[in-house]
């Protein structure tokens, strides 16, 4: 997802409970009807600086649909804040949108709601074929081995974002490449009232996506092959000490950071009172707080040793934004038309470009565009390395109850207590029992 979020965990396991299926008339079991042939409301996801940016963005777009199909998109952007719990009332009242979007880890819970269309075969023909889309985004849309429930629209990935003064000041010629180069250089930036890494300690998101490519490099997912929380295993708990001991132990981050969770950690980047920062496709908001490009520099997430790549050399999660359909639209046949509108390869272009994430369609991703050191870091990391968080119904939980204990395990590395071996799996195995009890 672009804006980092906490989940809405309760209220997402009432909705998975109820197993509801309604939105907009029509009947599950047909994939939706066409009673409603010429329109159709669209809930878009805010991605640009504000509501009234993104009217501005998407409407050009939108009327461009309707002089091609005939089909009048009625369009509502949703702040983030509200987006989840609004697709949640909509799949209980049946009343909300033909179209919407979705932050790409919601998407196996959202599926088991049985409130969207399942992207088969055919119905991803109906938009071109899943190949022209990549595979990493792909995963990132439902539970492995069920058709997805949504389809990739806007792709992005983690980058290591440094600065470059304060780099060569330290003498530091090039970006670490692994966690031990990493710190190293940290411990020799971390100094004067100036630190070399920014964290986002109070951010439950933030910290899953984080602990998640740490769990993945110590060969853990945080969950069982049948699904099954597994949250104190050997390689979950090294993860999350690893990544509160770059403040407990190492001293490279900020005893402050544990109280971030408002990108705080970028302003301090900007201001040139953090080295370096792990983020995605932050460019804009830099250059929003006074930095020149030539101030920073990009480079892929570290991993232990060698380069970037699948399995345990995973160094991103897969971010971005899912399109939907709910599954009983009254104008099933105009969504595809839509959904197929949005991903094509011209829309891929303008709508990415503009606002500075990754195609997941392959085709735009050959664009000019995409090729900025900031943006073919992010490209590739997606393409290469990069796997999506689990797809499970109970993600919402994961992220909250982990989430919550790295937050605790933060608030104790600032405020000098110990965080050990013990500690770490105490605290994980609480937010364990927390999840199953929900």
């Amino acid at each position: 997802m672009r804006h980092l979020r906490a989940a809405a965990a309760v209220t997402l396991a009432m909705s998975v409970a109820a197993g509801v299926t309604g939105c907009g008339g029509g009947t599950s079991s047909a994939g939706g009807s066409n009673d409603s042939p010429k329109t159709l409301t669209y809930w878009a996801s805010n991605q640009g600086p504000s509501i009234e940016a993104d009217k501005k963005i998407l409407t050009p777009e939108l009327k461009k649909f309707e002089k091609e199909t005939g089909i009048k998109v009625k369009l509502e952007v949703v702040p983030w804040a509200d987006l989840l719990n609004r697709i949640l009332a909509a799949t209980t009242s049946g009343q909300g949108p033909d179209v919407l979007n979705i932050g790409n880890t919601w998407s196996a819970s959202l599926q088991a709601t049985g409130a969207l269309l399942p992207w088969d075969d055919k119905n991803f023909e109906a938009i071109g074929g899943r190949d022209r889309f990549i595979d990493s985004a792909v995963a990132s849309a439902g539970k492995e081995g069920e058709p997805p429930a949504a389809v990739p629209l806007y792709s992005l990935s983690y980058a290591l974002y440094y600065n470059k003064k304060m780099f060569a000041d330290a003498g530091i010629t090039t970006p670490p490449a692994t966690w031990d180069q990493l710190v190293e250089d940290g411990k020799k930036l971390s100094k004067d009232g100036k630190w070399a890494l920014g964290a986002e300690g109070a951010n439950l998101s933030n910290n899953i996506h984080q602990t998640f490519v740490l769990g993945r490099q110590h060969g853990a997912d945080f969950f069982d092959a049948e699904g099954k929380a597994d949250f104190t295993s050997e390689g979950a708990v090294a993860a999350v000490k690893q990544y509160v001991d770059f403040m407990a132990k190492d001293k490279i981050i900020a005893p402050g950071n544990a109280e971030y969770a408002q990108n705080q950690s970028l302003t301090d980047f900007a201001k040139g009172r953090t080295a370096m920062v792990l983020w995605q496709a932050a460019a804009t908001t830099f250059a929003a707080q006074g930095m020149k490009p030539e101030d920073w520099g990009v480079a892929p997430v570290p991993v232990p040793s060698g380069a970037p790549g699948a399995g345990e050399q995973t160094n991103s999660m897969v971010a971005g934004i899912n399109m939907a359909v709910f599954k009983n639209t009254r104008n099933i046949d105009g969504a595809k038309e839509f959904v197929k509108f949005m991903t094509s390869d011209e829309e891929q272009k303008i709508l990415c470009r503009t606002y500075g994430s990754i195609p997941p369609v392959k085709a735009a991703q050959s664009d000019a565009a995409f090729s900025a050191p900031e943006l073919k870091v992010l490209r590739d990391t997606l393409a290469t390395s990069a796997a999506p968080l689990p797809q499970v119904p109970n993600e919402s939980q994961f992220e909250t109850a982990v989430g919550t204990a790295v937050k605790e395990l933060f608030a104790d590395a600032a405020a000098g207590t110990p965080v050990t071996t013990e500690s770490v799996k105490a605290r994980l195995d609480k937010a364990q029992q927390t999840m199953q009890q929900q």
